[in-house]
């Protein structure tokens, strides 16, 4: 298994960037992410008006995946998670749900221990190990790691933990795949703007599958199958998301849209990812017992 040190990261997913590895379709690759503050909120002495804003939410990579083409899709199954020992969150002035509460930013260290995030001596919290920032080079401009979009990007989507499979659409050569921005924990929202950021090690299979076209990324788990979209508004994302699966649906099996969209509004959930960043990113989710009822395949 090749492995990829986070000494190479992106802020920016880019087209033009020149890969930090190079994978076979199909290869595992376990990849060292720092977390959203660039490893730069270590004790509680240190203060976020004076890291440098310049170098936060880093994606390790770029890693070039051969087979990836654009007009295809890569797919990325999350092998494990493993968390370093320490989170950081924050909240600040302007910043997430709270944003007009406060003048000043304030920060929250938490320790990991027997599989728990202790929050203080009074509460501990189960972990949810997630990876908040993910995604390939856009087709256009780049986009910042701190934004989501079709590319995947910042959609701090709970979903996204060991086990999950995600499918994005390539648009150059080789995907450009990159990750990092893991959480401990974080609820659907993120209202904060934060979660409990941690540095720590994804591992993740990458297979191309250049037939397959897509315009959002997809996630798939043990239960259920979904599209993940982002938009300037939570209405905009959601209105996107529940029309691509009934495009997807449509398509693959040949169910009329009307029995589609009836079926949906008693089976399936649309869920928040995350509130507070430039665009806005909803998931909506089918049980799967349901689609191999109606005989779908990607």
């Amino acid at each position: 298994m090749q492995q990829l040190g986070d000494e190479r990261v992106l802020f920016a997913f880019a087209r033009d960037l020149e890969p930090a590895l190079t994978v076979a379709s199909g290869e595992t690759v376990r990849i060292r992410t720092q977390d959203c503050f660039g490893n730069q909120v270590q004790t509680p002495e240190d203060q976020l008006d004076e890291i440098d804003w310049d170098a936060i939410n880093p994606a390790t990579g770029p890693v070039y995946v051969e087979g990836a083409v654009p007009g295809g899709a890569l797919k990325v199954k999350i092998e494990s998670i493993e968390l370093d020992a320490q989170t950081a969150s924050c909240t600040g002035k302007d910043e997430g749900v709270c944003g007009d509460r406060f003048d000043a930013w304030s920060t929250h260290l938490c320790a990991v221990e027997d599989g728990k995030l202790v929050w203080n001596e009074k509460l501990s919290i189960p972990l949810n190990p997630m990876i908040g920032v993910i995604g390939v080079a856009p087709e256009g401009e780049p986009v910042n790691c701190g934004t989501p979009g079709s590319h995947g990007g910042n959609m701090d989507n709970t979903a996204i933990t060991a086990g999950a499979t995600l499918y994005f659409p390539v648009a150059v050569e080789g995907a450009l795949f990159g990750c990092g921005d893991m959480h401990a924990a974080m609820g659907d929202g993120e209202i904060s703007v934060s979660g409990a950021e941690v540095a720590g090690w994804a591992t993740v299979t990458l297979t191309a599958l250049p037939d397959l076209r897509l315009t959002d990324p997809l996630i798939e788990n043990d239960t259920h199958f979904g599209v993940i979209a982002s938009a300037e508004t939570l209405d905009a994302a959601a209105d996107r998301a529940v029309h691509e699966m009934v495009d997807l649906l449509h398509d693959r099996t040949g169910t009329p849209e009307d029995e589609l969209v009836m079926l949906l509004s008693l089976v399936a959930d649309v869920q928040v990812c995350q509130m507070v960043d430039p665009e806005k990113t909803v998931r909506f989710m089918v049980p799967k017992y349901v689609l191999d009822a109606l005989g779908f395949a990607l």
